[in-house]
């Protein structure tokens, strides 16, 4: 007899949201949650648009959700502008009280897995739990299958001597000089005297100096006249751009036997990199699974996968535009120019939901980008991409 139905190895955003979402709709279901760390979801904010899910995702998703905004704001070199979509974010601290609120004791922190099965996760310390279900969600491996770009940060939460004097985040501000890639920092207000600061990198290699990324959030508060009193705390990442690749080699990898989710199931926004919304796609498929086996829920979820590369395909289109057939120096122009469309297109490629208008819209009129280095990256040919990028492959 399995100790547990269901076993998620690693506890951070999509494990802890589908166990989470199992726990409250299948009540009876065993469900155990193994991390590494201390607490659950580690150190990270996540967010997303409001319209990125339906009505019913935001609703039993709402638990998790620790600030909300009605509306959001964008500033570049040769645009500003205010945009109604609302806003939300997650923090680590609510993710862990919300899950474990949920599961209570069928959490184990602080603990290594040593392997995992189709049946059976392996403590370090030897241990053998059983499952119907196992579930490796310990964040994502490189993969010769996939070519990347990548979106890295260091953010800084600050405490100030005076209201910041914002009301809502600035998803991206691109006036500060332009360098590695893409530059722009992004900035959420937590409070009237804290807002959590992030320079931002769409670069070709995820290396980043967390010391040099830190004196440039400061310099850029600084420039913002806003005296810091504290810093609260540091975060960081780096998010997998995709550019390219083969999804049914990256599925046919050999795997513990156990099924995959999140970053290491290749489920997250093809351009922004952004996990979240999959993460709640992928938790409500696992909870309407008839029955909760492994190779039912890898079936599942490697079909979620697919249908996502299958559907990305103008986003790696995109991102071959700007990682690739833009000059460095120019890069900024594209998303300078991409705000400047409707809100409800906007909406529509961050949920993505792009219709073939949309496309249309994106492609015409005058893209910074020469017409014969866009046409040269219009075909997802690997080693075109591979000769051009000398991209490295993403190891989390």
């Amino acid at each position: 007899m399995p100790n547990y139905d269901v076993i998620f190895a690693g506890g951070g955003l999509s494990s802890s949201l589908a166990a989470y979402r199992l726990k409250t709709s299948r009540p009876d279901a065993n469900v155990l949650v193994i991390e590494s760390g201390p607490t659950l979801g580690g150190n990270h904010t996540w967010s997303l648009h409001r319209t990125d899910l339906t009505p019913e995702q935001n609703k039993w998703l709402s638990p998790f959700i620790r600030y909300c905004w009605d509306g959001q704001q964008v500033r570049f070199p040769g645009y500003e502008r205010s945009l109604s979509t609302q806003y939300q974010s997650i923090t680590s601290e609510r993710m862990h009280s919300v899950t474990a609120g949920a599961l209570g004791n069928a959490i184990l922190l602080n603990t290594q897995v040593r392997s995992l099965g189709e049946a059976e996760v392996v403590l370090e310390n030897g241990e053998t739990l059983t499952a119907r279900c196992v579930i490796d969600g310990r964040g994502p491996v490189a993969s010769r299958h996939l070519d990347l770009g990548f979106q890295k940060f260091a953010g800084l939460e600050l405490q100030l001597n005076q209201p910041h004097g914002l009301a809502k985040p600035t998803i991206m501000d691109a006036t500060p000089s332009q360098d590695d890639g893409y530059r722009f920092v992004y900035t959420l207000p937590f409070s009237e005297e804290t807002v959590l600061i992030e320079d931002t990198y769409y670069a070709n290699g995820p290396a980043l100096d967390r010391e040099v990324l830190h004196r440039k959030i400061l310099d850029y508060a600084a420039r913002r006249n806003w005296s810091v009193s504290n810093v609260i705390r540091s975060e960081e990442g780096t998010l997998p751009i995709l550019l390219g690749g083969d999804i049914d080699r990256f599925w046919s990898e050999g795997g513990s036997g156990a099924a995959r989710i999140g970053l290491r199931a290749c489920l997250f926004h093809p351009t922004t990199g952004y996990s979240l919304p999959d993460a709640v796609r992928t938790a409500d498929a696992l909870a309407a699974l008839p029955e909760l086996t492994t190779q039912g829920a890898a079936a599942r979820i490697e079909a979620l996968s697919k249908q996502l590369w299958k559907r990305g395909g103008f986003y790696r289109m995109l991102n071959r535009f700007l990682f690739l057939a833009a000059k460095p120096e120019r890069r900024v122009e594209i998303m300078q120019r991409f705000y400047t469309f409707h809100e409800p297109l906007i909406e529509r490629f961050y949920a993505g939901r792009l219709t073939p208008a949309d496309k249309a819209r994106i492609l015409v009129g005058r893209p910074p980008v020469s017409v014969f280095s866009a046409l040269g990256m219009m075909r997802e040919n690997r080693k075109q991409i591979a000769r051009l990028s000398k991209l490295s492959n993403y190891n989390g």
